[in-house]
């Protein structure tokens, strides 16, 4: 009988952030995913909230190594985005490092692509402008290096009514509980043609009484603003002023923002590969 092994690589997207049981363990969409498999499962979740793509290729694969998976979950970027001096580029070697080593161990790989931020946390328009484009950048990294490894990539964006805040977690930043369902349900979905997994129980939703929201975001948020502003705060005030100076001086383009990877595609269905031109702030 085949005994499989499900490890979970990641930052707080792949810890379960935003889904805890009443003890403050988390659970998400993984834990839901690997509940519903039937065959025998080993499940581990190696993931970290705050995790970067450096710490996944340089911490966490080499435990994910040892446990010889069958299937592996990497879900990053997100953290490199909100970092001063992201660099895409730093974020396509590091996932190609990390899908290159668990391919060369057998292992079936599954990527996710991230939704647009904007629409479920409105920011002032010129950082949204900004954010987006780094969200962009992030999954067109995720997409081509997928292709490359053929990896089973879910695109949050495109499940239906994703961005109803049922869906969301009070920080509007992670899945709620329902939301992690979801996102188990989209997950089964594209891996149900090689693995026999149940479909998804989706438990009902609980609405969070707005006292208990409020008292969340001072316990939990406020602390959270305070550490990040450090280095989080100062970027953004950078990357807007940066933005404003595009506007004003009416640059189109800025050659050293420039990045440019291949996207990797079905042959089948392209006569060449296309190349795909990445701007970034």
């Amino acid at each position: 009988m085949r005994v499989a092994t499900f490890v979970i690589l990641g930052d707080s997207a792949a810890a379960g952030t935003g889904d805890a049981d009443k003890n403050g363990a988390l659970r998400g969409w993984s834990y839901y995913l690997a509940k519903h498999f039937n065959e025998p499962l080993i499940y581990a979740n190696l993931s970290r909230p705050g995790a970067q793509s450096t710490e996944v290729l340089v911490d966490q694969l080499p435990k994910a190594l040892n446990l010889e998976p069958t299937l592996t979950a990497v879900i990053v970027g997100g953290n490199d985005a909100l970092r001063n001096g992201f660099s895409p580029d730093v974020l396509r070697q590091n996932l190609r490092h990390t899908l290159k080593a668990l391919r060369e161990c057998g292992s079936e790989i599954m990527l996710l692509q991230l939704h647009e931020p904007t629409k479920i946390a409105p920011l002032p328009k010129t950082l949204g402008v900004v954010l987006n484009r780094r969200i962009e950048s992030v999954n067109t990294v995720v997409r081509a290096v997928g292709a490359e490894f053929g990896a089973h990539v879910l695109a949050v964006r495109d499940i239906p009514d994703i961005y109803d805040r049922k869906r969301w977690h009070v920080d509007r930043m992670h899945p709620s509980k329902f939301g992690h369902q979801i996102l188990a349900q989209n997950f089964r979905d594209l891996l149900t043609p090689r693995w026999d997994i149940s479909a998804v129980t989706i438990d009902p939703v609980t609405e969070r009484a707005r006292k208990d929201s409020l008292l969340w975001m001072l316990r939990h948020a406020t602390p959270w603003f305070i550490k990040r502003s450090v280095d989080l705060l100062p970027a953004a005030l950078l990357l807007v002023l940066g933005e404003y100076c595009r506007i004003l001086t009416k640059r189109e383009r800025n050659t050293q923002a420039v990045l440019y990877f291949p996207e990797f595609v079905n042959y089948r269905e392209a006569g060449i590969a296309q190349v795909l031109e990445e701007r970034v702030s």
